[in-house]
C-alpha cells in the first residue's frame, strides 16, 4: 500500500514537472499573464525648489492592455520645510491627479507609491509632471508670504519610477505588429527579442541580416539596451518571445521550412513571413538568390516599409521597391509647426529637438530666428527671454510692454559650440509678475507663445576627422552605410557573433534610410577587397588576418608572438594584464588614403565583446573618445588619442562655397553679372569695330 501511494506520488510530482516548462513558456507569449514595465526617472537625481516642476517620460506600447499604472517616488525633502504649507502636485500628460504634504519627519526621506489614473494615458509617449511648491519660511499668519531662501528643496532618488502593469494583446497584426514587439522596449529590456543566423552564416546571410538588424536597432527606444544576434540554435531562441531568422533557403531549419509559403518560386523571389505565432513568433527572411536574400534584408530595415504590412507574408522579387528616399539636409529648421504655449510665472521652457547627421556639425552663419508674444502684466524689468542650444546659453532678451503681442529674436549660431549630429535647442522665458507677493494668479497667469514662424537656419559641414568624437563616421556619412567592409575571423563564436551586432545597434539607431552598402569577408579577403572601404575589423591578431597584417598600424599592439598587448607612449602594459584587456583602434586604412579602419580586439573573443559593448549604445558612446580605447573587464575605461594630423583634409574654397548656400546665391548672381557685362563691353566693342569698318568702307 506503502509502495503503491510513494508511485502515485510520484507520478504526480513527474506530471508537475513536465508542466512547468510549458506554463514558463505561455507565460512569455503575448497575453499569458499580467506583466510590469517600469521607468526610472530620467538619468541621474532629480530636484525642485521653490514652485518649480520637473517632468519625467515613459511610453505606453501599442499592444499593452494597460491594466494599472504607479507612481513610486523615493525623496527627500528639506528638514526645515513647512509640512503644512508645503505641496506637490502631479500631473498626467497635463491633468492634475494627485497632491500631497511632504513630511520633514525621518530626515526629510520618504517613499510614496501612488495610483495614476489609466484613462488620463497616451499610446506612446507620456509626460509625468512634478510640481512643487515649497516653503521653509514665513508665519502662517502673514498677508503676503516671500520665501526667496535656497533652503526649499525636494530631491527625487534616481530610484524613483513609474511602473505600468499590462497584459500583451494578442499577436493580430501580421509583420507591422511583430516588428513593433521585437523593437518594442518591454521586449527589448528583457533580452527577449533575437535576430539570427545559420550556423557559419555566408556573407550574403551577414549582409541581410545586418540591414534588418540597423533597422529593428532603429525602433529601439532605450539608450542602454540592445538587441542580439547569434546564429539559430534550440539553446539561443529557447525563451525569446520575438526571433528574426535570415537565411538561404536550404539553410532554414526543416520544422520553419515546412511553415513557408510553398507557391513562390524562391529562385526569383524571396520572402518575409511571420510563422509560429502562438508558440514562438519567428520572422524568417529567406530566398534561394543571394542578391534577392539582400534585397528582402533591406526592406526589414524600412521601419516604414514594415510598418505597413498587416499580412504574414510579403513576397519580393526584383521589381519590388525598396529603397528609401535619401535624407534632405535642409538649411532651414522650423522649430514648431503649430506654435508652443507656455503658461505659469517665473521660469518657463520649451525644448526642440534638431536631427542632424552624426558626420554634420554646424558651419558658421547659421541663425535662430524666433517669433513670439507674451503677457502684457510682467514686470518688465525683470522678464526675459534666453535662448540655449545644447543648454549652452547663445543670447538673451529683455521683454517690453510695448511689443508683447509681436517680438521677435535674431541670433547668431556660435561655430564655437563643436556641435555634432543631434541636437537641442531650448526657448526660455522669465516671466515674471507684479507685486507677485501679494497677487494670486488666478486671472493674471502670465504667458508667453512661440509662433510657427520661429526658424532655425543652419549651414552644416562635413567632419571627416578619423576619431572617435566623430563616431560613426567614417562607417555612417549623412545616415547612410559609407562602403562598410567586415572583415571576421574564419570561425566565429558567439562573442563575435554579439560583438558584431553591438557594433550595428549604434549604426542603426543613426541610419535614415536603407541604402549605402556593407560587405562580408573573412580574413582571408584580398587587398583589391577592402580598398575603397571603411573597414571594420573584429577578432584578434591569431584569427584575423587583418589585424595581423595591421598591427604596426595599430596604437595597442601586440607581441610578435600574439599572446598579449604590449605598452605604449600612453600606457605601460603588464603582460597579464595586456592578455586580458580589449581595445578599440580607429586608424588610417592601410589598403587606400581617406578611408579608415577600425579594429575591435583582443587576445581572446570575450574581450573584444567587452570593449565592443562601449559602442553599442548611446549609454555609453560617452566614453569613447581619441582614436585608441582600452576596456578591462573591472569596467574600466581608458581613452586616448594618439594621432596629432587626424587626416582630414581642409576644406577648399569651392567645396565651402559648395556647402554655403547663402554664399554659392551670392557667387551665381556676381558670375552672372559680371558675365553679362563682359557680354554687353563685347557687343559695344564689336557693334563699334563695325561701324569703324563702315567708315573705313566710305
Amino acid at each position: 500500500m506503502i509502495k503503491k501511494q510513494m508511485m502515485i506520488w510520484a507520478l504526480c510530482l513527474s506530471l508537475v514537472l513536465i508542466q512547468l516548462p510549458a506554463a514558463a513558456a505561455a507565460a512569455a507569449l503575448p497575453g499569458a499573464g499580467k506583466l510590469t514595465y517600469e521607468t526610472s526617472f530620467t538619468g541621474s537625481d532629480t530636484s525642485l525648489s521653490g514652485g518649480e516642476a520637473q517632468q519625467q517620460y515613459f511610453s505606453v506600447m501599442d499592444y499593452w492592455n494597460v491594466d494599472s499604472v504607479k507612481i513610486n517616488l523615493h525623496f527627500q525633502i528639506s528638514q526645515i520645510t513647512k509640512d503644512q504649507q508645503s505641496s506637490v502636485t502631479l500631473s498626467l500628460n497635463g491633468t492634475p491627479f494627485y497632491s500631497f504634504r511632504p513630511s520633514p519627519d525621518n530626515n526629510g526621506e520618504q517613499m510614496l507609491s501612488i495610483p495614476a489614473p489609466k484613462a488620463f494615458l497616451k499610446e506612446n509617449s507620456n509626460t509625468l509632471t512634478l510640481q512643487g511648491d515649497l516653503k521653509t519660511a514665513g508665519d502662517n499668519n502673514q498677508v503676503c508670504y516671500v520665501d526667496n531662501s535656497p533652503d526649499n528643496w525636494l530631491h527625487f532618488f534616481n530610484t524613483s519610477g513609474i511602473a505600468v502593469t499590462y497584459t500583451s494583446k494578442a499577436l493580430t497584426g501580421g509583420i507591422r505588429d511583430f516588428s513593433e514587439r521585437f523593437s518594442g522596449i518591454d521586449t527589448v529590456k528583457s533580452n527577449k527579442s533575437l535576430m539570427t543566423v545559420p550556423v557559419n552564416a555566408s556573407s550574403a546571410e551577414l549582409e541581410s541580416a545586418t540591414y534588418a538588424l540597423s533597422g529593428f536597432a532603429k525602433g529601439n527606444a532605450l539608450t542602454d539596451k540592445t538587441i542580439g544576434m547569434l546564429p539559430y540554435r534550440e539553446d539561443s531562441v529557447q525563451g525569446k518571445n520575438a526571433v528574426v531568422l535570415v537565411a538561404m533557403y536550404d539553410h532554414v531549419p526543416g520544422e520553419l521550412k515546412q511553415q513557408l509559403s510553398g507557391t513562390e518560386d524562391l529562385t526569383t523571389h524571396a520572402l518575409i513571413q511571420l510563422v509560429n505565432k502562438d508558440t514562438r513568433p519567428t520572422l524568417v527572411v529567406t530566398s534561394k538568390d543571394e542578391s534577392l536574400l539582400i534585397k528582402a534584408g533591406r526592406m526589414a530595415a524600412s521601419t516604414g516599409l514594415m510598418s505597413q504590412m498587416n499580412s504574414d507574408l510579403k513576397v519580393i522579387d526584383d521589381a519590388t521597391e525598396v529603397d528609401e528616399p535619401a535624407s534632405v539636409i535642409s538649411s532651414d529648421v522650423t522649430l514648431t509647426e503649430t506654435g508652443d504655449k507656455l503658461s505659469g510665472p517665473n521660469h518657463r521652457e520649451q525644448t526642440y529637438f534638431v536631427s542632424l547627421p552624426s558626420n554634420r556639425s554646424i558651419a558658421d552663419s547659421g541663425k535662430i530666428s524666433l517669433d513670439f508674444r507674451y503677457a502684457e502684466n510682467l514686470d518688465f524689468a525683470r522678464s526675459l527671454v534666453t535662448v540655449s542650444i545644447n543648454d549652452t546659453p547663445i543670447g538673451s532678451k529683455k521683454l517690453t510692454k510695448e511689443l508683447a503681442n509681436g517680438d521677435t529674436l535674431t541670433l547668431t549660431v556660435p561655430q564655437n559650440l563643436g556641435i555634432s549630429g543631434n541636437f537641442s535647442v531650448k526657448v526660455a522665458f522669465d516671466l515674471e509678475m507684479q507685486s507677485a507677493v501679494c497677487t494670486p494668479n488666478t486671472e493674471q497667469m502670465p504667458w508667453a507663445y512661440i509662433g510657427k514662424e520661429s526658424l532655425l537656419h543652419l549651414n552644416t559641414k562635413d567632419r571627416t576627422d578619423l576619431l572617435f568624437n566623430n563616431y560613426p563616421y567614417p562607417f555612417l556619412r549623412d545616415g547612410i552605410y559609407n562602403h562598410v567592409a567586415v572583415v571576421l575571423p574564419q570561425e566565429m563564436d558567439d562573442y563575435t557573433y554579439q560583438s558584431l551586432a553591438n557594433v550595428f545597434n549604434l549604426l542603426g539607431q543613426y541610419t535614415s534610410g536603407n541604402t549605402g552598402d556593407i560587405h562580408y569577408y573573412t580574413d582571408e579577403v584580398s587587398a583589391d577587397n577592402l580598398k575603397n572601404n571603411n573597414i571594420l575589423a573584429i577578432g584578434s591578431y591569431k584569427n584575423n588576418k587583418v589585424i595581423r597584417d595591421s598591427n604596426d598600424k595599430l596604437y595597442f599592439r601586440y607581441s610578435k608572438d600574439g599572446a598579449t598587448l604590449v605598452s605604449n607612449e600612453k600606457m605601460s602594459i603588464e603582460e597579464r594584464y595586456g592578455a586580458e584587456i580589449g581595445t578599440l583602434q580607429l586608424v588610417d586604412s592601410p589598403y587606400e588614403s581617406g578611408r579608415g579602419l577600425m579594429a575591435v580586439t583582443a587576445v581572446n573573443s570575450g574581450d573584444y565583446y567587452l570593449a565592443s559593448r562601449l559602442i553599442a549604445s548611446e549609454k555609453d558612446k560617452w566614453k569613447v573618445y581619441g582614436d585608441g580605447v582600452v576596456a578591462d573587464k573591472d569596467g574600466n575605461v581608458s581613452a586616448y588619442r594618439f594621432k596629432t594630423v587626424t587626416g582630414a583634409k581642409p576644406d577648399s574654397a569651392l567645396s565651402q562655397i559648395v556647402e554655403r548656400s547663402d554664399v554659392l546665391g551670392f557667387v551665381i548672381a556676381v558670375v552672372l553679372v559680371v558675365t553679362l557685362v563682359l557680354v554687353a563691353l563685347l557687343l559695344l566693342l564689336r557693334k563699334h569695330m563695325k561701324k569703324r569698318g563702315d567708315r573705313h568702307e566710305t
